[in-house]
């Protein structure tokens, strides 16, 4: 048997911490986020995501759901009504799906939440036919959920492999820059997009260092 850290665990107060970072980072980064998206976009990202985000912080201060699923559905009805464009979508769908995985559970182990996160990316591709190289979210999400998965399969704790997470997220993001995107409005501008980061990706990588910050909680 592998030396499992079973005693590692994601209780809905690390669940609301994680989103809470994540808001604060989207604060943090939202001009860049703009910036980003007035290469490609609609250079809305940065106020949708910071919109949505203060929206669902503000909900989970207020009024949390009682179970694991129902804080990440809550999360997810939460961002759709609150960021326009298609971040709202395309999150909303990422953590609705999460909220499938996990069932109605107040408390999730490591690999409860990676399953989860997975569903997630499945998701996008469900949603939005997203694939590795579209210059999209999923080109951050999927390479982090991947790392996860595998630095979990191998024994590591759980902070240190949403750590190999983020440090995944963060290359995904990256690599975006010298692509031409596939989706969205910044298909429209081919090859002119090129040198370009790519605004969902940065932000998704941004998810995922707030989990790395703030999981498996005290």
């Amino acid at each position: 048997m592998g030396d499992v850290k079973v005693t590692e665990t994601i209780d809905l107060d690390a669940l609301t911490a994680w989103m809470r970072e994540f808001g604060r980072l989207i604060s943090d980064n939202r001009d860049l986020l703009t910036d980003l998206d007035a290469a490609i976009g609609d250079a809305d990202h940065g106020v949708n995501m910071e919109r949505a985000m203060t929206t669902v912080v503000h909900a989970l201060d207020t009024d949390r759901a009682a179970t694991v699923a129902g804080l990440l559905k809550q999360v997810a009805l939460e961002i759709v009504s609150a960021a326009g464009g298609a971040s709202g979508p395309l999150y909303g769908t990422y953590f609705l799906r999460m909220a499938s995985a996990v069932g109605e559970v107040e408390v999730l182990d490591p690999q409860g939440f990676s399953i989860a996160m997975q569903a997630g990316v499945e998701g996008l591709v469900a949603r939005g036919k997203a694939a590795a190289g579209d210059k999209t979210m999923f080109d951050a999400l999927a390479p982090a959920s991947e790392a996860l998965g595998k630095a979990l399969a191998s024994g590591e704790s759980l902070r240190d492999a949403l750590r190999a997470a983020s440090a995944a997220a963060n290359e995904g993001r990256d690599a975006t820059t010298p692509l031409v995107g596939r989706k969205g409005r910044a298909s429209y501008l081919g090859e002119r997009g090129i040198g370009h980061q790519d605004p969902g990706a940065t932000s998704a990588a941004l998810l995922v260092a707030a989990a790395a910050a703030t999981l498996p909680g005290s």
